[in-house]
């Protein structure tokens, strides 16, 4: 049921309760981007050596597992305690990951505060996307989920600016410490303006969020080896299977299941989740080769390369806005195919770039690509908890949000694997142009220049791949999208309970 405010006409103060949740979503959004500028200050005061940088290197994947690894089950928490609840206690989760960050003085124990800072930001965006079905009524939520994708994105993009500052004019330990006020300045306007959610009690299945978790752990660890595969990789591809197949027996025999089977009967459920795994893969493309091709075949500084990506990223949450607005005016899947297409056609148009590609064409083919994503971050949301009961609005925001991070993860492993293999395949004849007796000097630098001409036109054609990769992938996002259509009296087949199995 929609609140009082909105039944009465009064949607302004509807809004007014949703500033704090934006404001949560946005700090803990910037955390997951602020590290890229502050890392060396952090490696050189934990004293981390130059050839120990592969350990440094769980400073990310660390934050990734943290996560992705504990979303599902937190989600389905926020459903059987109510969603706001959930959400101050994830942000106080994340504040206390921030705390153990500032403090920590060896490598270790600042990944395992990142972790612990990572379950709690992880949480915040599926419960946000609930509290919003608790305070809008489903004709009018995608104006608010555009909202909440906006300032999910605005933070990643604001991180590295944020953490460049912070850490050039106080140290990098007061880019956590700054979270604590900020966390109380959104947790209590938070606690006086959204009232508390509605409560749906169950038996919360513990066993099966474990074995969740660690099924998408051990996932994650395999994929970030799949370049080199090793003992470590089956290892890790073994234990994935192993746990995820248990978790699959341990909700079928369970009364109480964490994901009950019978969301994924809904056809706009699946068909949401499809196609947010398919847009992660293409987003970590873009996430990934556009900083690289401009580090390498481009030769820009690293600066340069991020400042060619922001022209990517701050696009989207101008899209998400626009695509909550459109979502609420139209069937979600206008707007997601829209978004879809605009992706393809930024991809389309970046794959064509050479080594003299400048504004204002790059801006442009960027943006176009950025405005995409942004597009279908609200319809894709819509139709994930518009098709399922209230009961279950948390666990279904928190699966089609580990849907895309998923979807990032398997784009990255199959980007290393398929990227390294492709370059060797270009380069393969390829000889060191070294001095040959008898060479003038002129002789041995046009080979050199010939070289890296070749060079460059295999690193050309390879990033070029990967975007014509992640067009491919876009337009196959079409295909789902077709089918996210929320069936009314028809959005979840209960089967008599929510325990069928």
């Amino acid at each position: 049921m929609a609140p009082s405010s909105e039944r009465d006409g009064r949607p302004g103060a509807v809004y007014l309760a949703l500033l704090p949740v934006l404001a949560g979503i946005f700090i803990a959004a910037d955390d997951q981007t602020v590290i890229v500028t502050v890392l060396p200050q952090i490696l050189l005061d934990l004293d981390v050596q130059v050839n120990e940088l592969d350990r440094a290197s769980w400073t990310i994947t660390g934050y990734l597992l943290g996560y992705v690894a504990a979303m599902p089950l937190i989600g389905r928490m926020s459903d059987v305690w109510g969603h706001r609840n959930l959400y101050v206690a994830s942000m106080l989760v994340f504040m206390a990951g921030s705390v153990a960050a500032a403090l920590t003085t060896n490598l270790t124990w600042f990944v395992a505060a990142r972790v612990l800072q990572a379950i709690g930001a992880g949480a915040l965006l599926p419960i946000s996307i609930a509290i919003v079905a608790d305070l809008f009524p489903s004709g009018k939520r995608g104006v608010p989920l555009g909202l909440i994708g906006a300032s999910s994105e605005a933070g990643a993009v604001i991180g590295p600016l944020w953490g460049g500052l912070i850490g050039q004019f106080l140290g990098w330990p007061w880019v956590f410490w700054i979270n604590i006020p900020l966390g109380i300045l959104a947790l209590v306007p938070l606690l006086l303006l959204v009232g508390p959610s509605p409560r749906h009690p169950a038996r919360i299945d513990y066993i099966g969020g474990g074995l969740l978790a660690a099924a998408l752990c051990a996932m994650t660890l395999a994929l970030a080896r799949v370049d080199s595969p090793d003992a470590l990789f089956v290892a890790f591809a073994l234990s994935s299977g192993a746990t995820f197949s248990l978790f699959i027996i341990r909700q079928r025999k369970t009364d109480s299941p964490l994901l009950p089977f019978a969301m994924f009967r809904s056809q706009a459920f699946g068909a949401a989740n499809a196609t947010h795994l398919l847009v992660g893969g293409a987003l970590i493309i873009s996430m990934v080769t556009i900083p690289l091709m401009a580090n390498t075949v481009l030769e820009t500084t690293a600066l340069e390369g991020g400042l060619m990506l922001m022209r990517m990223t701050i696009a989207i949450p101008i899209g998400a806005a626009l695509g909550g607005i459109a979502c609420q005016r139209m069937d979600s899947r206008v707007p997601t195919t829209l978004g879809l297409v605009l992706i393809a056609v930024g991809f389309w148009l970046m794959s064509s770039w050479g080594t003299d590609i400048a504004d204002p064409a790059m801006t442009l083919h960027l943006g176009t690509a950025g405005l995409g994503f942004g597009f279908l971050i609200a319809p894709i949301a819509l139709a994930a908890i518009n098709s399922m009961p209230a009961e279950l609005h948390g666990a279904a925001s928190a699966v089609v949000t580990a849907m895309r991070v998923v979807g990032m993860t398997f784009g990255l492993a199959a980007l290393t694997a398929w990227g390294t293999g492709r370059f060797q395949q270009l380069v393969v004849g390829l000889e060191l142009p070294l001095a040959l007796p008898g060479e003038t000097p002129e002789q041995t630098q046009t080979r050199v220049l010939e070289f890296e001409t070749a060079l460059t036109d295999a690193g050309l054609s390879v990033f070029n791949d990967f975007f014509l990769i992640a067009m491919a992938v876009s337009l196959i996002a079409i295909l789902p999208t077709m089918f996210m259509v929320v069936k009314k009296n028809n959005a979840y087949h209960q089967g008599g309970n929510n325990h069928e199995r």
